[in-house]
């Protein structure tokens, strides 16, 4: 019982309250049966809004990405989503403002820890990178060029916000080669 507890736990956070212009939301997704990790950065503007995970054109871009229904998505015995940041941090001159740096050490080992049948973890943006791949010193585009260099169990991806258009057309090898070994991937977790 002390699993949904610390979920419970999570979800009442207000540990850097002072410093979130909307007042703390802590969003994820968990069930210690997850197969999938999504470690992402931190909750947009309309996930804070509905208190769900990438409700906006993120998701449906990753939802994508992945070949998931949003049915799969949303099922935490299938996938748990840990972003860095449990809530929203507030935005900034050029987007979402990075998440809050209290969140990652105060609940992140506890949280994974549990996780016990999980096959594949994808680890999205610098700072999610930065926590995963600690030893990784490259950019965000090297990382996710060197994507094969961490498979089996983990894919470094680009945010999959509208943002990120034109990084997309710079590197056309990430539709074309990462992409579909992503979707057979998850598809094969899953199956």
């Amino acid at each position: 019982m002390r699993r949904l507890s610390m979920l419970d736990d999570v979800r009442c956070c207000s540990l850097c309250a002072a410093h979130l212009p909307l007042g703390p939301r802590p969003i994820l997704q968990w069930h210690p049966q997850a197969r999938i990790l999504i470690a992402g950065q931190a909750p947009g503007l309309k996930a804070h809004e509905a208190g769900v995970p990438f409700t906006d054109a993120s998701g449906e871009r990753l939802r994508g990405w992945l070949g998931l229904t949003a049915e799969q998505f949303y099922n935490p015995q299938l996938v748990a989503i840990l972003p860095m940041g449990f809530c929203f941090p507030g935005s900034g001159k050029s987007g979402d403002l990075p998440p809050r740096p209290e969140c990652a050490p105060a609940w992140r080992q506890a949280l994974l820890q549990p996780l016990k049948n999980l096959q594949l973890t994808l680890v999205i943006g610098k700072y999610a990178q930065a926590w995963h791949l600690p030893d990784n010193k490259t950019s965000l585009t090297q990382t996710v060029a060197a994507w094969q260099q961490y498979l089996p169990h983990i894919i470094p991806l680009p945010h999959p916000s509208p943002r990120n258009n034109i990084w997309l057309k710079r590197n056309p090898w990430f539709a074309e080669q990462l992409l579909p070994e992503l979707k057979a991937r998850v598809n094969a977790v899953l199956s």
